[in-house]
């Protein structure tokens, strides 16, 4: 393990040890390298458009929203090749949250949340990313009889 020292004026530093007591973290180390781990990953997957990914995308929409859910429906029938599912709670009578489960390559998964989020209506989006590497296909029955599948291992 490599060690480095980092610098920061105390305001910061009192809000940072907040943060971290708040989320549970045991130390400023482990705090800090989730940050970073989480940095390097989505700058690595915005540089490469090769990266495959498995994310979580949920949004709060109002269902009131002119064909605003048929719109969600289309877009995520559009690219039935990125969605793996998706689960629907309705919070009030005008507000509905969505989580979609999503894989594919990290640029199509960000275009489809970054259209899923500008639909009029749609509010509180967020994207969770985690670049992944495939592993070799492998078969649980003869692979004559069954396509197989491969693993999606996380990278770090």
């Amino acid at each position: 393990m490599e060690r480095i020292t980092v610098s920061m004026d105390e305001a910061l530093a009192r809000d940072f040890d907040r943060m971290a007591a708040d989320r549970g973290y045991a130390s400023r180390s482990e705090a800090i390298r989730d940050l970073l781990r989480r940095e390097i990953e989505s700058h690595q997957q915005g540089k490469d458009a090769s990266v495959q990914c498995v994310a979580s995308l949920s949004y709060v929409y109002n269902h009131h929203e002119r064909n605003l859910s048929e719109r969600i429906a289309g877009a995520q029938h559009d690219h039935h090749d990125l969605v793996v599912a998706t689960m629907h709670v309705h919070l009030d009578h005008d507000n509905c949250l969505e989580s979609v489960a999503l894989k594919g390559a990290s640029p199509a998964v960000r275009a489809l949340a970054d259209k899923l989020t500008a639909e009029r209506g749609v509010r509180h989006g967020q994207l969770n990313l985690v670049a992944v590497n495939a592993t070799e296909r492998h078969y649980r029955f003869a692979p004559h009889r069954h396509a197989g599948h491969a693993h999606l291992v996380p990278k770090r």
